[in-house]
Parts: C-alpha cells; sequence; structure tokens
C-alpha cells in the first residue's frame, strides 16, 4: 500500500477516536441536578444585590458559579413562553425594574405562577452573574412552599 494511504487512514482513524471521545466527555456530560444540589451560599435577596451594586467584581468573584439560597419578598412574576421568572425589584432604572431575577426550572412554573407578590418566598439557583441592572439566577426551584 502506498505511504500517503497510509497516512490518510490513519487521519481518518484519529478523526473517528476524536469525535468518538468529545461526544463521549463533552456533549454527553451529565448535568447537575439543580433542584436536589446543596446551596453553598445561603442570603437574602437585599444583601445578594447590595454586594453586586456596591462591588461588582468582588461579588462576581464570591458568587458567580455558586448554587445561592435567597429568601425575599417576591415583587413580582414575569411569564415569557415557557419561561417564568420571579422578580426582586429594588431600584427602578431608566430600563425598568433593577434587582434580582431568578428563571424558574420548567418543574416549579405552575407553583411560581402561582406566588402571591409582596409574600415572603425562598428560591435556589444558579447564579450566572449581573449585567448593570439585575442579578440573574438561573435553574432555580421553590424551597418549601
Amino acid at each position: 500500500m502506498k505511504t500517503w494511504i497510509k497516512i490518510v487512514l490513519g487521519i481518518v482513524v484519529i478523526g473517528i477516536i476524536a469525535i468518538f471521545l468529545i461526544y463521549k466527555f463533552v456533549y454527553n456530560k451529565e448535568h447537575p441536578d439543580y433542584e436536589n444540589i446543596e446551596a453553598s451560599i445561603s442570603l437574602t435577596t437585599t444583601e445578594l444585590y447590595q454586594a453586586f451594586k456596591s462591588n461588582k467584581d468582588d461579588a462576581s468573584a464570591r458568587y458567580n458559579g455558586q448554587v445561592i439560597a435567597l429568601t425575599g419578598n417576591l415583587s413580582k412574576i414575569e411569564a415569557v413562553d415557557s419561561l417564568v421568572i420571579a422578580v426582586f425589584v429594588f431600584e427602578q432604572g431608566i430600563f425598568g425594574d433593577e434587582g434580582i431575577r431568578c428563571t424558574m426550572l420548567q418543574k416549579f412554573n405552575d407553583v411560581a405562577g402561582k406566588l402571591q407578590p409582596d409574600g415572603e418566598v425562598k428560591v435556589k439557583g444558579y447564579c450566572a452573574g449581573y449585567n448593570d441592572t439585575d442579578v440573574i439566577l438561573e435553574k432555580c426551584s421553590i424551597i418549601n412552599q
């Protein structure tokens, strides 16, 4: 067999192995169970919002990527398509309400939709960061409702 055919076959075999490994270890990786994972930090909504508002970089280093349990008075519930977002409002900015937005897990959409504004609620979620107006929590669940 010619040398160039051996080289091409070797590259094809290495490519197939690489595709299999990428699928197995990257694409098909298990995702955390955010509903049942233990919160690493417990705060009030006011404490979290003020931490990001006063020092964005320090708060980002401390809270981003963490599962946080929050307790606070719910301001409103927003429903957009299949998403339900619990909103804790602290200020009015030029773009509207500023505060904490918690995007609920699909399983908690019905429960969150029935929550009353100005009632105390405890939520747990993954802190995705701060966009200069809102602290964003994703994959949120309601605790003890």
